[in-house]
């Protein structure tokens, strides 16, 4: 069994590589059905069934176990009518299948309070920014780590700098954001550029630099001129590489949205869940949690499809 799982260098079958993937879904799954529905695991509270003689508890109120059982007992002393409760989590880790019954009505009923956004509109206003952030980023740089990983003067006039400013933390630039941008979702846009640029350029530039001399030296020897070059040698070249690049910049940008959407904002899934978290309907933050990786997870699986279609040549290995 170790030689067919764990050897060294060695490409799993299919059917292994299928099984772990679904482990991989099913492990976390497990141990929360497990938090979630085996009492003596991890149930430190007691939801009350019945108050009894206690005068401040109240039907569904959940409270310590030890304060329970406190009060159990001097009620048991004093001969009075004992309260009832079953084990229960806290508030805030929901059973699976309420996260499935908040998703679904997330969807489907209308949100109780004015100021609050149905889940589908919080998740396209997000989308959007996200969108919006990552093509302005990618329309600059893109070419910018293209041109730094191909000349040592472009590098040496931009990394210095761009070393440095990635060091500096995009939530540091929110409140000038909203000062220089407004309330709405320019800053959350600024915020997302800022946070994926500069990784990007320098990320670019090193998948660049990866290209094989020996591509460069030959269009040289043939005459290739610096633009042919650029653009019949080098993006040729680097075109898996670079596009692979994208889908995880594409996943940073998503972490940024999380910053970006704290700073100003009235909209998108970070004011979903923090509306939702403050009235403490945690089964709801979960589903919108739930629904971020989805997404994310949905989104990536396209685009590794569309990369195996587009860079047949690279079906081998993980594009």
């Amino acid at each position: 069994m170790q030689d067919q799982w764990l050897t060294v260098n060695q490409e799993l079958t299919l059917r292994q590589r299928r099984l772990l993937t679904l482990g991989s879904f099913l492990l976390p799954l497990a141990i929360w059905c497990m938090l979630s529905y085996v009492p003596f695991i991890w149930h430190p509270m007691v939801e009350v069934e019945d108050k009894g003689s206690v005068s401040y508890f109240k039907e569904s109120m959940l409270v310590e176990k030890e304060l329970f059982y406190q009060e159990l007992e001097k009620a048991q002393g004093e001969e009075r009518a004992v309260p009832t409760g079953t084990p229960a989590n806290p508030i805030y880790l929901p059973a699976p299948h309420e996260v499935i019954e908040a998703l679904y009505s997330a969807f489907t009923t209308e949100p109780i309070r004015r100021n609050e956004q149905w889940l589908h509109e919080s998740l396209a206003d997000s989308i959007s920014v996200i969108l919006l952030g990552f093509l302005l980023s990618s329309l600059i740089g893109v070419p910018l780590g293209i041109l730094a990983g191909t000349f040592s003067a472009v590098s040496r006039l931009t990394e210095p700098f761009i070393e440095f400013f990635r060091y500096l933390p995009a939530p540091a630039f929110g409140a000038l954001a909203v000062a220089i941008l407004g309330i709405h979702e320019a800053p959350k846009i600024a915020i997302i550029f800022i946070g994926t640029f500069f990784q990007q350029v320098l990320v670019v530039a090193n998948t660049t630099r990866k290209l094989d001399p020996a591509l460069l030296e030959a269009a040289m020897t043939l005459g290739a001129k610096r633009i042919s070059m650029l653009f019949r040698v080098v993006i040729p070249g680097i075109a898996s590489d670079l596009y692979r690049d994208m889908r995880i910049l594409l996943g940073w940008a998503w972490t940024y949205l999380i910053v970006a959407e704290m700073i100003g904002s009235s909209s998108g899934i970070t004011w979903f869940i923090t509306q939702q978290a403050r009235y403490k309907n945690f089964d709801n933050v979960f589903a919108a949690i739930l629904i971020i990786g989805v997404i994310g997870l949905t989104t990536d699986m396209i685009l590794a499809q569309l990369g195996k279609r587009l860079f047949p040549w690279q079906r081998g290995t993980k594009v």
